[in-house]
């Protein structure tokens, strides 16, 4: 594992539906040595091991959420597609195998491809509990509310020293 990445940042402006972030959404590039046998499981220890933890191993909804309670990090072990951070008219990105994807918390995001077109594994600093919104009516008070209270992570979740720490001060 590398220690430093090549890593592209996108802030997302409130859109009046979707808080997004002050924080940029960080995209850490090529960044897993991704093994053939039991990559979820391998992922899961790597974040495991740098204090992110609840982890789950899925696909990416096809439909607009964030989170208001933590931020989230997405490693991509197999697969490619086509994510929109931001909300509608907010930034395309496109992740792959490899790949790593650290979203703040209110950041809206969606798979613009297959639900199940990338393998992932996502987890939450220090195993934190996470929330599902949707951008409907009256979510806004309470969730601006929650994310104002969520610290940044004292730990970058792949162990990169150029990451989430630097970036996110």
């Amino acid at each position: 594992m590398e220690t430093e990445a090549a890593i592209e940042q996108f802030t997302l402006q409130d859109d009046g539906v979707f808080p997004n972030s002050s924080l940029p959404a960080l995209l850490y590039k090529h960044v897993l040595d991704i093994p053939f046998l039991f990559p979820a499981t391998n992922l899961k220890q790597l974040f495991k091991n740098n204090g992110w933890s609840n982890s789950w191993d899925a696909g990416i909804f096809e439909y607009h959420h964030y989170h208001s309670i933590t931020h989230e990090v997405l490693g991509i072990y197999k697969g490619q597609t086509t994510l929109l951070l931001g909300g509608p008219s907010g930034q395309k990105i496109f992740v792959q195998k490899g790949d790593v994807l650290i979203i703040p918390a209110g950041v809206a995001h969606k798979n613009l491809g297959r639900e199940n077109a990338v393998g992932v594994v996502g987890a939450y600093p220090h195993g934190h509990a996470y929330d599902m919104n949707y951008g409907k009516a009256g979510e806004r008070s309470a969730t601006d509310e929650n994310i104002s209270r969520v610290p940044i992570p004292s730990r970058d979740p792949i162990g990169l020293t150029n990451g989430l720490l630097k970036l996110w001060k």
